[in-house]
């Protein structure tokens, strides 16, 4: 009888069914490995385990015995830990404070014994980082440290089943061998964990099982030392792997508009962890370069450094504009020379909400609507409406509330604000999320339009494959802030994902 087992668990959204009646099992000590493509339900399936989610269907069994999972405390009362993919943590507390949040240990009438918190912290954290402090606020650690508080924060529960999910999206090398010791005397003491990663690599060397769930459903588990990577990706896609190599592609004629040379970006915080590790790519005038990569891979670190917006300190390499050296400080600096950014979170880095639609239009364009710093509404309108027509923005009211427009048609208005600055180099992150099928095709269309026909430099990066594979005229993957092969829009899906989950580094890894 295995000592975990989910029967049937099914999940639904608004419009999405995100798990089918998944069967899922693991047992006493073992490290069970979940993998798939974005969206395939491996979050989904954990979130049920831990409590998060109360309203699914089927039936969840610990040892033989049912267990009646509907909310965190549940969860926690059979004995399941949860690091989530996104921290969850309290910023303006103490380490030792957040490890115990809701635990607290107690001396006479019920005080929170401090000392004993601080002590009882500090030996957990030995086992991750001693140089983190019990009593450093959070919000002054790096990411990776926050990362490890987390792990601690979990591990002080003394978990029967311990939930790992992308674990490792924040830890430098040191820090992940580390944290596989921990693990593996974890199991050794009976421990339970399910590991859920994009990394091939690293399920290939920490996991004993690995199951593989594809649009919502299990498609099967093996043993992790009778599998092969090309095996596991082709039950993440589908299809069978073939044997193949990355294609050497012949240079474009286009003039060359942006070149990055090895490029070298690491943490604010943690000098030691590299957000880019040596990119190096060309982008030629009309053509459209697509990245692909899976969660951590460093898609939006290098779209954001290229942007003037880095969230790390340069460390190394060169970027070129046309021919010529340059490293934006700000994105003024990147608008001034010809280059646009549509970021991933469009209402939180894209869109000012409390403005109208055509305000937002107009926005990165109002020097070219200017003389002696007055604004000229007539012309700065006949921009705006211009915009609305080549993309079919709906409703036509540029005086609405940026807000109240459907996703798709906001996207339209990000992706407008550049058809009137005319960049050389226009950048895009996750260009289609949230759209509709509809509006998806139209951006498409205006995507092409600006490359093929006005001869923009475009350079997307997206964690949909299809997408990368239905734009792009060249398509680079990163895998953990490199870019490890190159392909044609042609190649078979299967052989991208490889390298995007790092299977040719897991190549003979028992």
């Amino acid at each position: 009888m295995p000592f975990l087992e989910m029967r049937s668990i099914t999940k639904r959204f608004p419009g999405v069914l995100a798990l089918d009646k998944v069967e899922f099992s693991a047992e006493r000590g073992e490290i069970h490995a979940v993998v798939g493509q974005n969206g395939a339900g491996k979050s989904t399936l954990m979130k049920i385990l831990g409590g998060a989610y109360s309203d699914y269907e089927g039936e969840i069994y610990i040892e033989g015995k049912s267990v009646n999972i509907r909310s965190p405390k549940d969860s926690r009362f059979v004995g399941i830990a949860v690091i989530y993919q996104e921290l969850n943590l309290v910023p303006y507390m103490t380490v030792a404070e957040n490890i115990f949040l809701g635990r607290e240990p107690t001396k006479f009438f019920g005080f929170v014994d401090f000392s004993r918190m601080r002590e009882e912290a500090r030996k957990i954290l030995a086992q991750l980082d001693p140089t983190i402090d019990p009593d450093s606020k959070v919000r002054d650690l790096p990411v990776g440290k926050q990362q490890l508080t987390e792990i601690a924060k979990a591990l002080s529960q003394n978990a029967r089943i311990l939930i790992m999910d992308e674990p490792t999206s924040a830890l430098t090398e040191a820090e992940t061998l580390k944290l596989y010791d921990i693990i593996r005397k974890l199991k050794a003491q009976g421990t339970t964990i399910l590991y859920v990663s994009h990394r091939l690599r690293e399920v290939f060397t920490i996991s004993d099982r690995i199951t593989v769930l594809r649009d919502g459903k299990k498609i099967g588990t093996v043993k992790t030392i009778e599998a092969d990577p090309r095996q596991v990706v082709a039950m993440m896609v589908g299809r069978e792997v073939e044997e193949f190599e990355p294609h050497a592609l012949p240079e474009r004629t286009g003039t060359l508009m942006l070149e990055v040379k090895d490029l070298v970006i690491v943490d604010r915080m943690n000098a030691q962890k590299r957000l880019l590790n040596g990119v190096s790519l060309k982008v030629r005038k009309g053509e459209i370069v697509g990245i692909f990569g899976l969660l951590g891979a460093g898609r939006s670190e290098l779209l954001l450094t290229l942007f003037g917006a880095s969230p790390g300190v340069f460390a190394g390499g060169e970027i070129l504009l046309e021919g010529k050296p340059t490293f934006f400080r700000s994105p003024m600096e990147a608008i001034q020379a010809g280059v646009g950014l549509v970021t991933e979170d469009r209402k939180t880095t894209g869109l000012i909400l409390t403005m109208t639609a055509g305000h937002n239009i107009s926005l990165a364009a109002l020097k070219e609507f200017s003389r002696l710093q007055f604004v000229n509404r007539s012309a700065e309108e006949k921009g705006i409406w211009q915009a609305y027509r080549q993309l079919n923005i709906q409703p036509q009211m540029p005086t609405m509330p940026v807000v109240n427009l459907s996703g798709g048609n906001q996207q339209k208005v990000l992706l407008s604000r550049w058809l009137l600055v005319k960049p050389k180099v226009l950048l895009l992150d996750e260009p289609t999320r949230g759209v509709d099928i509809g509006a998806r095709a139209e951006l498409y269309r205006f995507i092409r339009h600006l490359a093929h026909d006005k001869g923009v430099a475009v350079l997307f990066a997206s964690s949909e494959l299809p997408e990368v594979l239905a734009l792009a005229d060249r398509i680079l993957v990163m895998h953990q802030g490199h870019i490890v092969a190159e392909f044609p829009p042609n190649t078979p899906e299967e052989q991208i994902m490889f390298y995007a989950t790092g299977g040719h580094l897991a190549k003979g890894v028992a």
